[in-house]
Order: structure tokens, then C-alpha cells, then sequence
């Protein structure tokens, strides 16, 4: 008698994701941080769902991706996992634990047992692929990512397009087929020059996964707070968002106030100002 579970519904794998690639199906990806999101983002039938560490920007309110530790991703990526039944859970290696090889296999490994995801996505060009093979011999499904990388944003100066410079694209193109040949199952590219994603899609054997890249990547990503209109700051101008999910909470909670109050006393209006806000990445 087999010991493998069966379930009604079958959740991706890296070999069904790698089929609709070579099918040329286009493939979509968006992030999420708790159940009840992660829940209704499976149920539309998204292909990859990541646990960013942009949580830090967009849950958490840090300023940058730096201060979440790996228990925030481990926890986060619990609440995902149980959420969903079909789209592939990959989560983010937080800022520190990509350092070298060996620290990056026990973060590895212990996202994965304690958490449930499938795979793992790490930060970093050619200085990563020993990290990703390491990874990758061990039997952790990788996802790379280059271009913008925001553990790296001091380093960088900021957020900006990389691949303007003939040796920014040298670096790009270089990086992606290291990272391809260390066992990447897909690369990220974020903010990259779209022509420079383009030449480097087609290079590849693997899936890329834009933001910000144009659309001729083999999918794209967005943070979902980006898609559906529910944050404090502007989206970046990339992202185009398909709802106002903010306004449809304000709304609700100044009627419930009202409710509450009574309609003779003032209910606060202030909200904050976009132009004082910064995007955020991936």
C-alpha cells in the first residue's frame, strides 16, 4: 500500500510550474504574509505564492527588509501554508542567513520543517550561486533573485533600474546563468531594464519572474498590497492596482463610527500624505 497522502486538489510542484513554462503559459505569482489573504489569492487560481520578506515593509511598518528575523518568516509562512491547497509556497531567506553556505542550509531547513513551504528564494548574484548549489544538493528547491535586491539597498544606494550600464548587464546576464547552472529552479528580476530581462529570459532554461522587468518575463509578481489598493504609501509605478481595498476600509470603519457615535459627532478625516511615502519593493 502506497504511504503518499492523496487530496482532492493536487498543489504545484516544481515539475507542473517547469511544464507550463515549456508550455509557454505565462506564470503568476503574488506575495502574501497571513491565512485569510494567502486563502483567497489560492482560491483565484495564483500559480506561486511568496512569503516576502516584504512583510517587514508592509506588515511590520519597518522602513526597509532588514530587521525580519527568520521566526517572522517561519510564522508567517505557517499562516500561508495553511491557507492554501494548490499554489506553490515559497518564502523569503531573511537578511543574515544567506552569509555563507552552511548558514544559509540551517535557515533552509528549518523554514522548511517548520513552516511547510516548498521552496526558498535568496537574494544575490554571482556570490549566491555556491549558496544555491549548496542549497539545491540538499534537496531545497531555490528561487533566485536579481536586479533591485533590498537586503542589499544601502549597499545599492537605493531603489533604482539596474542593467543601464554596459557592465550592470554584464553582471545580470553573468549572474543568471551561474545561478541557473547552480539548480535555480526560477530568477526573480526585479527592476531590471526590460530589454536586458528579455535577453536574459531568453538565455535561460528556467523561468524568470519580473517586477518591474516588463512583460516579456516568463511571469510576473507584485506585492498584493500593491494589486489591490491596501496601504498607507503610493504603489510603486510599475504595480497598477486593481482595487482600492484602503477606501473600501476607511469606508467602513468612519460608518461604523458613525454607528457608534452618532451622526452629530465629528469623525476624523486625516489621512496620510503619498507624497511623503516610499514604494515598496519586492
Amino acid at each position: 500500500m502506497s504511504s503518499h497522502p492523496t487530496t482532492a486538489v493536487s498543489r504545484n510542484t516544481l515539475r507542473t510550474l517547469h511544464a507550463a513554462y515549456l508550455r509557454k503559459e505565462k506564470l503568476a505569482m503574488l506575495t502574501a504574509y497571513d491565512y485569510v489573504t494567502a486563502g483567497l489569492l489560492d482560491n483565484s487560481g495564483v500559480d506561486i505564492l511568496l512569503v516576502g520578506d516584504s512583510l517587514g515593509n508592509v506588515v511590520l511598518g519597518y522602513d526597509t527588509t532588514l530587521p525580519v528575523t527568520l521566526e517572522d518568516m517561519i510564522r508567517h509562512t505557517s499562516a500561508v501554508v495553511r491557507g492554501t491547497k494548490k499554489a506553490l509556497i515559497v518564502a523569503d531567506l531573511p537578511f543574515g542567513t544567506t552569509t555563507d553556505p552552511e548558514v544559509a542550509l540551517r535557515a533552509s531547513i528549518r523554514l522548511m520543517q517548520e513552516s511547510g513551504c516548498q521552496a526558498v528564494k535568496l537574494e544575490g548574484g554571482l556570490n549566491a550561486a555556491p549558496i544555491v548549489r549548496r542549497l539545491v544538493d540538499q534537496g531545497i528547491p531555490v528561487m533566485a533573485h536579481i536586479g533591485l535586491t533590498p537586503q542589499s539597498v544601502h549597499q545599492l544606494g537605493g531603489y533604482y533600474i539596474h542593467g543601464k550600464t554596459d557592465q550592470s548587464v554584464r553582471y545580470l546576464v553573468d549572474s543568471a546563468v551561474a545561478l541557473s547552472e547552480a539548480g535555480a529552479f526560477s530568477i526573480v528580476l526585479e527592476m531590471v531594464v526590460p530589454a536586458v530581462a528579455a535577453e536574459i529570459t531568453q538565455s535561460l532554461g528556467i523561468p524568470t519572474i519580473g517586477i518591474g522587468s516588463g512583460t516579456d518575463c516568463s511571469g510576473q509578481v507584485l506585492v498584493i498590497n500593491d494589486l489591490v489598493g491596501l496601504s498607507l504609501r503610493p504603489p510603486p509605478k510599475f504595480a497598477v492596482p486593481r482595487g482600492n481595498v484602503a477606501a473600501v476600509i476607511r469606508d467602513a470603519v468612519r460608518e461604523y463610527i458613525l454607528d457608534v457615535k452618532g451622526p452629530s459627532l465629528p469623525v476624523g478625516s486625516a489621512r496620510p500624505d503619498p507624497s511623503r511615502e516610499t514604494p515598496i519593493p519586492l
